[in-house]
Formats: structure tokens, sequence, C-alpha cells
């Protein structure tokens, strides 16, 4: 019976009941480390036998694709496969599909939660209260204000309805805009470096290519109007951390927050740890309904693909 893998953890403990499709086609489902993401030396053992492989966000290097001597197509249960190195599974005839907008909705809703939480400073608020002190912070409302939305594809372009909905507007910057999206309201596309200088929020939606310099470094940041909220649910890499640190300690930056990280968990704590910073552990795309769509996506493009 041939094999797939798949490691996501929201797939893999309890067993998601999508995965029967593959079973009922005779396939062999394993899970190397079933409810948490695994490490490269877990999944190799794997590789070596398998057909499919249905990822998650676990690196996938250029040496564990060596050794997959069977492998067809890697499936991601999301649309970001940077993790992935892509030249590698192209030379060696290894299809790399992608849910496309599988999470869309949930990672710009997650966006504007973020939003919300740094322009009224909920998360300290609420910690202050749960342990007995009665203090307030003076946030700032969202109406009237300027959104920069840095990457305008599926993502960036809900963010931006959204935000224009709340009487925000919107600045957007993209290498490629869709001169034809037309959300309403105070919303124009715009160079980058207007896009900054205009903005109290910076939402990062945009992909960087591979070795890429941060999107957000430190020339950018100095761009930026004093005291703006910059929100990155998107990739850890768009910012360039020690740049960003040393914006947060001089007040250039009133708040970041992230949804994103090289590594989970991350090991370099220094802006998680920053009491500017309000962090949530990659939730962007799970939801139930994310969850649903992207494996109903990546089950179906990894079927597509083997049979």
């Amino acid at each position: 019976m041939k094999q797939v893998i798949v490691t996501p953890r929201s797939l893999s403990e309890p067993p998601h009941p999508m995965l029967e499709r593959l079973r009922a086609v005779r396939y062999e489902v394993v899970f190397p480390t079933p409810g948490r993401r695994p490490e490269e030396h877990e999944i190799a053992p794997y590789i070596e036998e398998a057909v499919g492989y249905l990822a998650g966000v676990e690196p996938i290097s250029a040496a564990l694709l060596e050794r997959a001597r069977r492998l067809q197509a890697i499936s991601r249960n999301g649309t970001g496969i940077d993790n992935i190195d892509c030249a590698a599974a192209d030379r060696l005839g290894i299809q790399v599909l992608r849910a496309e907008g599988a999470n869309a909705q949930g990672v710009a809703e997650l966006t504007l939660a973020h939003i919300f939480a740094a322009a009224r400073d909920i998360p300290v608020q609420a910690t202050w209260l749960r342990e007995g002190e009665w203090k307030r912070l003076k946030g700032f409302e969202l109406a009237g204000r300027t959104v920069a939305v840095l990457g305008c594809g599926t993502i960036g372009r809900m963010v931006a309805r959204c935000a224009t909905a709340l009487g925000m507007r919107v600045r957007a910057y993209d290498p490629y805009p869709a001169e034809d999206f037309a959300p309403g309201g105070d919303f124009a596309f715009v160079p980058f470096g207007e896009a900054l200088a205009e903005a109290d929020v910076v939402s990062l939606h945009a992909a960087l290519p591979a070795g890429a310099p941060p999107l957000l470094d430190r020339e950018a940041i100095a761009q930026l109007k004093s005291g703006a909220v910059v929100v990155n649910t998107a990739r850890y890499e768009l910012i360039d951390p020690d740049a960003m640190l040393e914006a947060l300690e001089r007040g250039a930056v009133r708040r970041l927050t992230l949804d994103a990280y090289p590594e989970e968990p991350p090991r370099d704590r220094r802006l998680l740890d920053h009491e500017s910073v309000i962090a949530t552990p990659h939730i962007g795309g799970y939801t139930a309904e994310s969850v649903e769509r992207a494996t109903e996506a990546a089950v179906e493009n990894l079927l597509q693909a083997l049979l």
C-alpha cells in the first residue's frame, strides 16, 4: 500500500475525517508526530517511501527531498510555501501544491482583531484587570485614520474592504496593483514610500522572494509616521527584527503585532517578550472554517496529483 505523510497538527490528532478520502483509494496515511510539528529527522524515515506529503509549516529542505525516492507531490494545507525548497522539488520532479485562498478569511479577520487590540491596548488592560488593577490607557479610534496595506492580494483586499467599512483611509502598495479593485470609500494604490509616510497602521500581506531583504527594513521603518502600529499576520521575514526592536524602544513604533514566526515555537523572544508587542501563536488560519476549506483543498490537490 502506498504511503502518504500527514504532518499538520490540526489534521493529525485526532485524524481529520477528510483523510478517509485517501484511505478510500488505498493509500496508507502515516503521521510522523501526531499533534505536534515534526523536526526534519522525524520526517526522514517516512519520506523515503512516501508517494504523497500533506504538509504543514515545517521546513522541507533540499536534503530531505533528496531522500524522497518515490515522492510525487507535496500538498500544503495553506497558501504559504516559503518553508519548502521549491527549487529542489522542481529539480526532483516533485509537484508543490497550495490550498489557494483557503485561510484568507480567517487571516483577514485576525488582522482586524490585531488592529483593534493594538488601537485600544486590549491585552495589557485585560491582564491588569484580571490581576486586580484598575488602570487605563488612552487608545485611538480607527475611523479617519490611515492604514497602509502592503501587499494587496486576496487577504490584503479583504482587509482593505473591512478597513474602508470602518471609515479608514486605505493606502495600498502592491508591485502589481489590480487597477480594477475598488472597495469603495477612501482607497488608493500608492507608491511604497507614500504608503509608509501616511500610515497610522501598517498591515503586512506581501509575499517575499527567497533571499530578499525585509520589506520593513531600517530604512523603511524610518519613513513611518511616529507612533505607527505595525501588524504582521503574514511572514516574520517581512520585518527586520533588530530595526523593529530599536523602533519600539524609542517609541517610533507604538505597537507591533505578530502572528508569524521564523520557527514554532520561536526561540528568539526579543520581540515576543517586548511590552509593546501583541503576539498570537500563528492562529490566522486556525478557525473551524479555514481548517475545513484548507484540508479539503489539500486532500483534493494531492489526489489529483497522485491518481
